[in-house]
Formats: C-alpha cells, structure tokens, sequence
C-alpha cells in the first residue's frame, strides 16, 4: 500500500468505454500499482516498473 498522496489510476485509451476486461494502472517512481478497472475499491498488486515493462513487452509481442 502506498502512503502519502493518492494513487493518479489511469487505463490505455485502448480499453474504450464498452465495459469489458481492463486493468487500470497508477506509476511511483519505484512501482507499479495494478487494479481492475470495474472494482476501483477492490484489490491491487504492484510490481516493479521493470516487472511492468517486461510483461508490456510480452503483451505487444503475443
């Protein structure tokens, strides 16, 4: 959990506004915070921004 200031969630303007599977995300100089995008009081996980740009990566590559 991050303390301090809140979180700025944003998600890919490719996700469109037809309600189906997306993922918002929220950057820290050190993390990165993952929730999904219809559950915005329900759980998060964050992984490093290393982590974040391997899995951008495979997400492009597949």
């Amino acid at each position: 959990m991050t303390t301090g200031p809140e979180l700025s969630w944003f998600k890919s303007s490719y996700s469109g506004n037809e309600g189906g599977a997306c993922v918002e995300v929220a950057t820290c100089p050190h993390t990165v915070h993952v929730r999904d995008s219809k559950v915005v009081d329900g759980p998060t996980f964050a992984v490093a921004p290393a982590a974040w740009t391997a899995f951008l990566a495979g997400a492009v590559e597949g």
